[in-house]
C-alpha cells in the first residue's frame, strides 16, 4: 500500500496528484470516488465552488476524467478496469439546478447535498455511454453504501447526533458494511463488463427518474468541463 495525498476540494492538489501518479507508470484498474462532506455550512473551496458540488462532484468529475486515459490503457477485453462512484439515497430527492449549481440564489445545506449526490449519478451514466461509444475497456458504476455510521454526520443538528447515538447500533451500518457494495463493483466477477448501474446492497436497483435524462446528462457535463476548466470531448460523441 502506497499512499498519495489528494485533495478532491481543490483542483491544483488533483492536478499534481494526477502528475505523481502518472510518473509512477503504473496501471490503474479500480478507481472509486467515495471522497464527501455533508450538511456544511455555506462555504466555498479554494477554486470558489459551494463545497458540496466542488468536493463530492466536480473533485471527483475532474479526477476521473484525468485519469480515463489510464483506465483506458489498463482494461482489457477480459478485464475491464472499473469506476466505482459513491453517491445516496439522497439523489432521490435532489434536484440539479443547472442555472445555479453553487445554490447562490438560495442556499440549503440539504439541498446543496442531495444535489451533489445526483450530479454524480448524472455523470456516471453519461461516462458510460461514452466509454461504450468509445469501445474502451472501462465501466463506470455508482454504489449507494446506505446509512453508515461515520463522521460524515458532524453538521447534523445536535437532536441528531444524539438520535444517531442512541440507535446507531441499530440502524445504521459500520464503515465495513457500507463499503461492501463498493467492494463488490470493483472486484466481483459478477460485474465483469456491466457499466451504468446504480448498485446498493450489491444489487442492481433503480435510480431516481430524473438521473435517466440524457440531456440533462449531456449538459452538466458540458457545464462540469467548464467549470472545471477541461475540454469536452463528449462533444463529438452522439
Amino acid at each position: 500500500v502506497e499512499f498519495l495525498y489528494c485533495d478532491l476540494a481543490s483542483m491544483k492538489s488533483i492536478w499534481q496528484f494526477v502528475q505523481r501518479f502518472r510518473a509512477k507508470n503504473c496501471p490503474l484498474h479500480v478507481l472509486v470516488n467515495n471522497a464527501g462532506v455533508m450538511l456544511v455550512p455555506e462555504r466555498k473551496t479554494e477554486d470558489g465552488f459551494e463545497e458540496h458540488f466542488g468536493l463530492n462532484y466536480l473533485g471527483h468529475f475532474l479526477l476521473t476524467n484525468l485519469l480515463l486515459d489510464t483506465l483506458k490503457q489498463s482494461g482489457t477485453h477480459s478485464h475491464n478496469a472499473r469506476i466505482i462512484t459513491v453517491s445516496s439515497a439522497t439523489h432521490y430527492v435532489g434536484k440539479l439546478h443547472l442555472n445555479d449549481l453553487q445554490s447562490r440564489c438560495s442556499y440549503s445545506p440539504h439541498g446543496a447535498y442531495a444535489q451533489s449526490k445526483l450530479a454524480l449519478v448524472l455523470f456516471t451514466y453519461r461516462l458510460q455511454h461514452l466509454l461504450t461509444a468509445n469501445g474502451s475497456h472501462v465501466t463506470a458504476n455508482v454504489v449507494d453504501p446506505g446509512v453508515v455510521n461515520t463522521e460524515l454526520y458532524k453538521h447534523v443538528f445536535w437532536v441528531v447526533k444524539v438520535a444517531k447515538w442512541m440507535t446507531s447500533w441499530l440502524f445504521f451500518k459500520t464503515p465495513e458494511e457500507g463499503a461492501s457494495t463498493s467492494v463488490y463493483a470493483a472486484v466481483s466477477p459478477e460485474m465483469e463488463g456491466a457499466g451504468g448501474c446504480y448498485l446498493y446492497n450489491e444489487k442492481r436497483t433503480k435510480s431516481a427518474d430524473v438521473a435517466y435524462d440524457e440531456e440533462l446528462q449531456r449538459r452538466l457535463w458540458t457545464e462540469s468541463c467548464k467549470m472545471v476548466g477541461i475540454s469536452d470531448e463528449s462533444s463529438r460523441a452522439p
